[in-house]
């Protein structure tokens, strides 16, 4: 039988992205996102509350969200998205409640 190298796990299929953002930053980043919604600066301690992550965690995260020029973030000061993070976010927000609906089996406009 014929082996077939075009099928990969969902694991497969991130690493072909050749991206560097985990799942863990994902999290991060929609979450970053949904409370930038507010029009309220963005503190740790209230991504980490949201989370459900002691503020430390959270801090060396959005450090690491930095690195990936997602988000802009001064120690002790608020996190703030750049405009790739943004539409990341935005994106993964958009996945969440696609998937949301589809489990639940919900119209959209709900």
């Amino acid at each position: 039988m014929p082996q077939n190298d075009n099928f990969y796990t969902l694991k497969g299929y991130s690493l072909l992205e050749h991206t560097k953002i985990t799942s863990s930053m994902e999290d991060y980043l929609e979450m970053i996102y949904r409370l930038s919604q507010e029009d309220q600066p963005v503190r740790i301690k209230e991504l980490a509350e949201c989370l459900h992550v002691k503020p430390s965690s959270a801090s060396k995260m959005t450090g690491n969200l930095r690195k990936q020029g997602l988000v802009g973030f001064e120690k002790y000061g608020t996190v703030s998205l750049t405009s790739d993070g943004k539409e990341l976010g935005e994106y993964l927000l958009f996945r969440h409640q696609v998937l949301t609906r589809f489990l639940l089996c919900q119209p959209e406009n709900q």
